[in-house]
């Protein structure tokens, strides 16, 4: 199955660690060569780089490397395709603007059911390539967007209700892990994934640092009161990660956990 990855924090952070280690499952150590995306949130604007081919084999991941592009906010995907052609539109995080900032979304499952379900309608937004994950982005929007037509942003727990609401639906239709960022907030849904050919929990695993350094996220030294959660579907260092139960959701904040709830099941 796809990889999902993602890093808040509360100052920005340098995640190239973690990334290496999920560029090394997208290839010729992995089983997930059919693409890989990754978003740095930059204030509500968002900087995507995303390519068709396998993440282990792209100059673009050395440039990433050499980069070390730090953000507070910063969600990647490596790609196996069950869903769409081999090509860019069908690679993820996806993102679209609403509401005057950037939204990304990034998901891990078939979910092809999406495409016919009367309750996972469009509205404006409509799928650049063919993915059920894309599509379920747009519907996500679709419903999200009543909360995003004034100048101050929706409350957190309006924004829950309906990701909580969206991800009970969604999971109905198959293997649901997802993450949802609008450049203030990261949501992560944990469903189910493959452990050894069997359909099962945990669909996400989460590891909390209050460390400047650590094996799994580097961080500027500017900042000495640094805070920062990573998230991956599969641990990512021998470091303690936490399973998440299925049909979690975990609200993140400037690197801070600010609302945890459970759908049903």
């Amino acid at each position: 199955m796809c990889e999902l990855f993602a890093m808040c924090s509360r100052h920005p952070a340098d995640v190239t660690i973690s990334i290496e280690e999920l560029a090394s499952h997208g290839g010729r150590a992995g089983p997930n060569p059919d693409g890989w995306g990754v978003g740095y949130y930059v204030e509500r604007d968002l900087r995507l780089l995303k390519e068709a081919g396998p993440a282990l084999e792209s100059p673009c991941i050395r440039f990433l490397e050499e980069r070390h592009l730090a953000s507070t906010i910063v969600m990647a995907h490596i790609r196996r395709a069950s869903e769409g052609a081999l090509k860019h539109a069908n690679s993820q995080p996806f993102a679209r603007e609403l509401g005057g900032r950037m939204h990304t979304f990034a998901h891990n499952g078939d979910v092809p059911a999406v495409f016919d379900d009367p309750r996972f309608s469009l509205g404006s937004f409509h799928n650049v390539g063919e993915t059920d994950s894309e599509r379920a982005f747009c519907a996500l929007l679709a419903r999200l967007t009543p909360l995003w037509t004034h100048d101050d942003p929706p409350t957190i727990d309006a924004r829950l209700d309906v990701v909580s609401v969206f991800a009970t639906e969604l999971r109905e239709l198959g293997a649901a892990n997802f993450l949802y960022a609008d450049s203030q907030l990261l949501f992560a849904h944990s469903d189910r994934r493959y452990w050894h050919d069997r359909l099962r929990p945990p669909g996400l695993h989460v590891l909390e640092h209050d460390a400047i350094h650590t094996a799994a996220v580097r961080v500027s030294s500017a900042h000495s009161h640094q805070k920062a959660v990573l998230i991956a579907s599969v641990p990512l260092s021998t470091e303690a990660w936490q399973p998440m139960r299925r049909g979690e959701i975990r609200v993140f904040e400037s690197g801070s956990l600010v609302r945890r709830t459970m759908t049903a099941t």
